[in-house]
């Protein structure tokens, strides 16, 4: 049976990291070209989004660590009886991994690309001046697959527990006697 506990506990940490990505998405950093004496720069606004970012990548990263432990990276630990939970479990194991690898980088790139902010300086006459910014939809997409690591490890860590629950029955008849010939 799954424990109810760490379902609830990764749904939290999932639901936060979702919301942290979504803030970091309406809080990304802007630009605007401003004037000094005879230069032009880029001035930004609070870089409030890289933390929010950084944050929700921590949350998702405790919750990914929860559901391992808790069935112990699927790898480790006794075999799981032959069914069909399994099976899914064996494929849910593989999709929430790539899912989280997703996620994870969508917010880490996300985060560090918004805290870069562009020095440069244009004087009278030269050429036109880029105030590089992230592009929208980084954390969304992050966000996005927040969601989908998360109810994808909340039903392997279902299916790895219906896979365990029971003891793998071995004894069973064969189907051949080999006894009175």
């Amino acid at each position: 049976m799954a424990s109810k506990l760490v379902l609830l506990l990764v749904f939290v940490l999932d639901l936060i990291a979702f919301g942290l990505a979504v803030a970091a998405e309406q809080r990304r950093s802007t630009a605007h070209i401003a004037n000094g004496d005879g230069f032009t720069y880029c001035s930004y606004d609070k870089d409030i989004a890289t933390g929010l970012g950084a944050g929700s990548f921590l949350f998702l990263l405790i919750s990914q660590i929860v559901i391992m432990a808790a069935s112990r990276c699927l790898c480790c630990g006794r075999a799981m009886r032959p069914s069909g939970a399994r099976v899914w479990a064996i494929v849910l194991f593989i999709t929430c991994w790539v899912f989280f690898l997703i996620a994870e980088i969508c917010l880490l790139a996300g985060s560090v690309r918004n805290a870069y902010h562009t020095k440069y300086r244009r004087y009278m006459g030269g050429r036109n001046l880029s105030c590089e910014t992230l592009r929208k939809g980084v954390f969304g997409a992050g966000a996005a697959f927040v969601v989908l690591t998360g109810i994808i490890s909340e039903l392997y860590y279902v299916s790895y527990s219906r896979a365990n629950d029971g003891q793998a029955s071995y004894n069973k008849d064969t189907g051949i006697r080999m006894g009175n010939l």
